[in-house]
């Protein structure tokens, strides 16, 4: 909630530098906030991966990742400076002690490219060379397998780092279009004093991707849907969707308030939960193969590639009033929307011809693609009989600024150097978020089927009927 300005003096250290997520997102992120002016003036930034590469073939590997991924045109002027501050230090042959060795700020931030049961580990020999002074460690999700493992991995990072020291990762709340649900919020008294039971119906959730598996199949074997997306995105979503003002945007004061509101999130039933896994079906007129069907998945594997959950929320502002949830692969569409549906009009003063053109008011915040808010209302159209039909108000991102959101890794990434802990999760965060899931894990409901190009299995219309699930074309 304040201006950015570019970071301090520090070294930055990709581990895992010539791996997948440093190729498609944080070199290309490092690129864009040089084009910004808002890396650090000075400090070195080193790659730290198995590979035997030199400095010069570093550059060119990151080169080719920055043209390939950038959202921004490449321009050489931009990108020499930056190329000149390239390192690389091979883990196989020089471990940590290289980095050490090359590393020539007091502030460093490491960011752990890496699966989670490395993290562990290099934090150890972060600390054996010296490396946890003035440092700050990004970790990526997933933050633990369960409740168990989640804890294991915090006592891991803890012995070696403080709780100010870690920087637990969701992308998600990198986005521009994420950060606005608070804005809307506290910023437009319309919407804060409707904001509640009284006038709030229900609340839908739907993150759905067209794409299936794109390679990951023998990592999404492990995870699957629930665990995937719905345990951590989707929860934060509606962490700030349910919590309560902050007493300011100090990033510990919208954190206490985010923690709060998970913890009154009643552990999910497994009897309002439906998990599915996508069959062969057609994709914008493309066949697509099933789930079982995909490289590294086991011919009669049970992971879900869909999840679809009922939320309770035990509080003041929001009982009973039911949030709605689903995620999935292999969707008709990419689309990541809130649908906040208010109540219908107490009184209907219309005949019943009239009265079957009636919808209820919607609020949706379309997270991605295609970046807006868009509010749906009764009107009369033109004409005279007096009639009533739902029309559409819509805000987009890219018609009123003018501008291409900043992507999400750009931002926690700058964030993640100026210190600002707003968009990270906290321990505490992670912890509740996995009790609420718990249930689900220990007893999951078994797995039903829907074509590729589908919504999901039909027993998810079943979950949130009488209602219907709703989608802002």
């Amino acid at each position: 909630m304040r201006s950015m300005e570019a970071a301090q003096a520090q070294d930055i250290v990709l581990v895992g530098a010539t791996g997948d997520l440093a190729r498609r997102k944080l070199l290309p992120a490092l690129y864009n906030l040089a084009l910004d002016g808002l890396l650090p003036a000075e400090g070195e930034v080193i790659g730290y991966a198995r590979g035997q590469l030199t400095d010069d073939e570093f550059r060119r590997h990151a080169r080719a990742a920055v043209r390939e991924h950038s959202r921004r045109h490449f321009d050489d002027s931009v990108w020499e400076p930056l190329a000149r501050r390239l390192r690389f230090v091979c883990a196989r042959e020089h471990g940590l002690a290289g980095v050490a060795e090359r590393s020539t700020q007091e502030r460093r931030l490491v960011y752990l490219a890496t699966p989670p049961s490395l993290f562990a580990e290099i934090t150890r020999e972060l600390a054996e060379h010296g490396l946890t002074r003035g440092v700050r460690v990004v970790i990526e999700k997933p933050f633990g397998y369960d409740l168990r493992s989640a804890a294991a991995l915090d006592d891991g990072l803890k012995q070696h780092l403080d709780e100010r020291q870690i920087y637990r990762i969701d992308h998600y709340l990198g986005k521009e279009t994420v950060q606005n649900i608070l804005v809307v919020r506290f910023a437009n008294s319309i919407f804060e004093r409707l904001w509640n039971r009284d006038a709030i119906d229900h609340v839908q959730i739907t993150v759905g991707e067209s794409i299936g598996l794109e390679g990951r199949g023998a990592t999404y074997e492990q995870v699957g849907a629930f665990r995937d997306i719905l345990q951590n995105h989707v929860l934060q979503v509606v962490s700030l969707l349910t919590m309560e003002p902050p007493t300011s945007f100090e990033a510990e004061a919208i954190r206490d308030e985010k923690v709060k509101a998970l913890q009154t999130i009643v552990p999910i039933d497994p009897a309002e939960v439906v998990l599915g896994q996508y069959t062969r079906g057609v994709i914008g007129g493309e066949p697509i193969p099933g789930y079982r069907e995909e490289e590294g998945i086991a011919p009669d594997s049970q992971t879900e590639s869909f999840a679809a959950a009922r939320l309770r929320i035990d509080s003041w502002r929001w009982a009973g009033v039911p949030f709605f949830v689903r995620t999935g692969k292999r969707m008709p569409r990419r689309v990541s929307e809130v649908t906040i549906q208010f109540r219908d009009a107490p009184i209907t003063f219309f005949q019943p011809t009239q009265v079957s053109a009636l919808r209820p008011n919607r609020l949706t915040l379309r997270l991605q693609p295609e970046e807006g808010i868009g509010l749906s209302f009764m009107a009369k159209p033109p004409g005279p009989e007096v009639d009533a039909r739902p029309v559409q108000m819509t805000f987009s991102y890219g018609d009123s600024f003018m501008t291409e959101p900043q992507e999400a890794y750009e931002r926690l990434l700058h964030d993640a150097m100026d210190g600002d802990r707003t968009l990270f999760l906290r321990s505490d965060g992670v912890q509740r978020a996995w009790e609420i899931v718990e249930p689900v894990l220990a007893s999951p409901p078994p797995v039903s089927y829907y074509p590729a190009g589908s919504w999901g299995p039909p027993a998810a219309e079943g979950l949130i009927s009488p209602r219907a699930w709703h989608l802002d074309d």
